[in-house]
């Protein structure tokens, strides 16, 4: 019988790490865990609580209120799919927003914010049969993880999913902001002090600029079989 393991899938914002990651978790059966979406509510938090002006964030009033965001993952009775929970509201719709994602970067290179969820991440992880998508797992939340991929694909190619992401939720969205915001959140993401977005050096990398999404779940399917059969 395969073993249940630690599924690391960490790579650039806009890759569709979360659309592969609830794919392959649904696969194989697996508990699924969207770690981006963690950062993106206590941004949401931080943003209903006045906490962020402009590019600044009240890290000292984030800091203090840390103990009362709870962030856990529900699933939709009807389609089966998870969704976020902030302080037990569903607000999986609102943390999608540019808004957020404009603010996500700053708040999550926070080191007090990365220590918290990490925590939270790897209590939810600890057991296994687990797949997680982030910036960080596989070198930092579970560097011991048995299957780490590493996703890119060319700004272009991102931002473009990301507008026709939008635009299909009936979302107003700009091309020419959703790439300059990619390009930002690249830069942020990959020289922030605590835990950068990098590769492990055990990772396998996935290039999906020019894959369809039957032939990225073979791929991760192939990798998945070899990494529980070793």
């Amino acid at each position: 019988m395969d073993k249940k393991i630690i599924i690391a899938i960490d790579g650039y914002s806009s890759c569709g790490k979360s659309t592969m990651a609830k794919d392959l978790a649904r696969a194989i059966g697996y508990t699924y865990i969207d770690t981006g979406a963690m950062y993106r509510a206590v941004t949401l938090y931080a943003m209903r609580h006045s906490l962020i002006d402009g590019d600044k964030v009240d890290a000292d009033a984030l800091a203090a209120r840390m103990d009362d965001i709870r962030v856990t993952f529900g699933r939709d009775a009807a389609t089966g799919l998870p969704f976020t929970q902030l302080n037990g509201e569903n607000v999986e719709h609102e943390i999608r927003s540019l808004a957020v994602s404009a603010h996500v970067s700053p708040v999550a290179a926070l080191p007090f914010v990365r220590s918290a969820l990490t925590r939270q991440q790897q209590e939810m992880g600890r057991a296994g049969g687990v797949v997680m998508d982030g910036r960080d797992i596989g070198t930092a939340v579970f560097p011991d993880a048995a299957l780490k991929v590493f996703v890119t694909a060319s700004p272009e190619v991102r931002a473009r999913r990301r507008y026709d992401e939008l635009k299909a939720k009936s979302m107003e969205a700009s091309f020419e902001d959703i790439l300059k915001n990619v390009k930002e959140r690249d830069y942020i993401d990959s020289h922030r002090e605590v835990a950068p977005l990098r590769q492990a050096d055990d990772a396998v990398v996935l290039d999906n600029s020019h894959m369809t999404i039957p032939e990225q779940k073979e791929w991760l399917l192939n990798e998945f079989h070899k990494a529980t059969q070793a």
